[in-house]
């Protein structure tokens, strides 16, 4: 029989998996008992939350594809600053560029899951570009711009209005695409900006790349699913999905983007 130190090690152990983003039990078969273990045994379950309270980790999910999701708290040492994040996607000071991000990180999350069932369907699969990404939240410009331009008629202040319509103006004002001298695409484009922070998703085990095309193919992964069913619930999300620029085009789920006559 285990002693506590062993179980206590164990239930650490299994919270360093999932500081792994990359990792998933079908590639190990440690990591594989350990979610297993995780499902049977209820003291064993128990501990596992603790250890990660006591690293200020949330437990979103444990199961045999994902693994365990763990999400930092806002005050926790595995938290991603913006300083972080700003040096991996070589994100500028300006505070417009956050918002481009921002607001890139939920269109993924709208375009991959645009409908509740694909998200409550663990086998559904998601797929996206940067080029869908970029097309989806121009859209989303266009719209609210239209609804902004009523409030001012209607005498209602912007201030007003959501979070998002807000926001909408740090990325409509920047170009899709450029090329640099060397026939690279411009960094400080919104498409340059997209793919960036769709890399930083790929290296956080959110997505997988599949290929190049249309500014890069990526594929959703069962952690990713995990992270969008919390996210769902966040205001700035449901109104992104409920402006109506993302459209499923048959039963299987397939995606594309509604794009704009300035496109």
């Amino acid at each position: 029989m285990s002693t506590i130190t062993d179980d206590v090690a164990a239930a650490a152990r299994l919270v360093e998996w999932g500081l792994r983003p990359r990792q998933v039990p079908a590639r190990d078969l440690e990591y594989a008992d350990l979610v297993r273990r995780h499902g049977e045994d209820d003291a064993f379950a128990d501990l596992v939350k603790a250890v990660a309270a006591g690293f200020n980790l949330l437990i979103l999910d444990v199961d045999p594809r994902s693994g365990i999701v763990l999400a930092p708290r806002e005050d926790s040492v595995f938290a991603v600053r913006i300083e972080e994040y700003a040096k991996r996607t070589a994100l500028s000071s300006r505070g417009t560029d956050k918002v481009v991000h921002g607001i890139a990180h939920l269109a993924v999350a709208a375009l991959a899951y645009p409908r509740p069932d694909d998200l409550a369907n663990d086998s559904y699969v998601g797929y996206v570009t940067v080029d869908q990404v970029d097309g989806v939240v121009r859209d989303a410009c266009r719209v609210l711009d239209e609804r902004a331009a009523l409030a001012e008629e209607n005498n209602d202040p912007l201030e007003t209005a959501p979070e998002l319509e807000r926001a909408w103006r740090a990325y409509a004002r920047r170009p899709a695409a450029a090329g640099t001298k060397d026939g690279r695409a411009a960094s400080d484009t919104t498409r340059g900006m997209v793919a960036k922070a769709v890399r930083f998703l790929a290296d956080q085990g959110f997505l997988v790349v599949r290929n190049d095309e249309n500014g890069g193919a990526y594929r959703t992964t069962p952690r990713f699913q995990v992270q969008v069913r919390e996210l769902a619930a966040n205001a700035a999300f449901r109104e992104l999905t409920s402006l109506g620029v993302v459209t499923v085009t048959d039963g299987a789920g397939s995606l594309h983007a509604v794009h704009s006559d300035t496109l």
